[in-house]
């Protein structure tokens, strides 16, 4: 179904748990929950104008001003919490086009990268929203014991999952007399698990999880202080 469908679907009870975006969710002004961030599909809620406006907020938008949108529910409070009264141009595609053909004074639109205002000749002056894939649920079902735990049970299947990704598990075989400054490279998560390697009461093996972002200057340090056979492999999930 379409993201937009989601929260409408479990609002009327149709589901109880889903996944749809946070500008969607808060548009729809019903009522349902996060229950965990995906942390995929993120984009930016902005205010934007045209390039040659004088604008460098939002908070310079007359009021009066038109402003054109697909989410006129975000928009609206979002001028309200400034204190700005305006008029909303509701458009369901091409908002960007709308201050160029004299449809609206600025907008209020999705965009991730920027590059697509840009070509349009409009510019942020603010962001209303950051949103992401949400996994959303139904206040009842969270309340009802029955469903309360296949859907923490979800959640925490995914969460290991996202939390896996970000991480990477590594093997080394290290000097034993190095292991306090092993230790200082490869905290883990609660410190590496030293484990004996058989036959040799020099060495240990260190296993730990590390941030993959960093790993190619882990093992640059391990190497430094000796070690060998280091193996890095990807982890499927990860549970704290």
């Amino acid at each position: 179904m379409r993201a937009e469908d989601v929260p409408e679907y479990l609002a009327d009870g149709t589901a109880d748990v889903g996944v749809t975006g946070l500008d969607l969710m808060e548009e729809s002004g019903r009522d349902i929950e996060q229950v965990l961030d995906l942390g995929f599909g993120a984009c930016r809620l902005v205010v934007a104008v045209r390039d040659e406006s004088s604008a460098t907020s939002a908070t310079d938008v007359p009021p009066g001003a038109r402003v054109a949108t697909s989410f006129p529910r975000i928009a609206a409070r979002y001028f309200e919490s400034l204190g700005i009264p305006i008029e909303i141009a509701r458009v369901s595609g091409s908002t960007e086009i709308a201050p160029h053909l004299g449809l609206a004074d600025a907008i209020v639109d999705l965009t991730s990268t920027g590059s697509t205002l840009r070509v349009n000749g409009l510019r942020e002056v603010d962001t209303v929203l950051d949103s992401s894939a949400r996994l959303v649920a139904r206040p009842e079902a969270l309340s009802d014991p029955k469903k309360l735990g296949p859907i923490s049970d979800l959640s925490t299947a995914l969460e290991s999952v996202l939390r896996a990704q970000a991480k990477r598990y590594l093997m080394a075989n290290v000097p034993r007399t190095k292991l306090d400054e092993v230790r200082q490279v490869v905290p883990g998560l609660s410190g590496p698990t030293i484990v004996e390697v058989l036959d040799s009461g020099e060495w240990v093996a260190a296993h730990a999880v590390v941030d993959a972002s960093a790993v190619y200057q882990t093992i640059a340090r391990l190497k430094e202080l000796g070690a060998e056979g280091i193996l890095v492999t990807r982890i499927e999930r990860l549970m704290p």
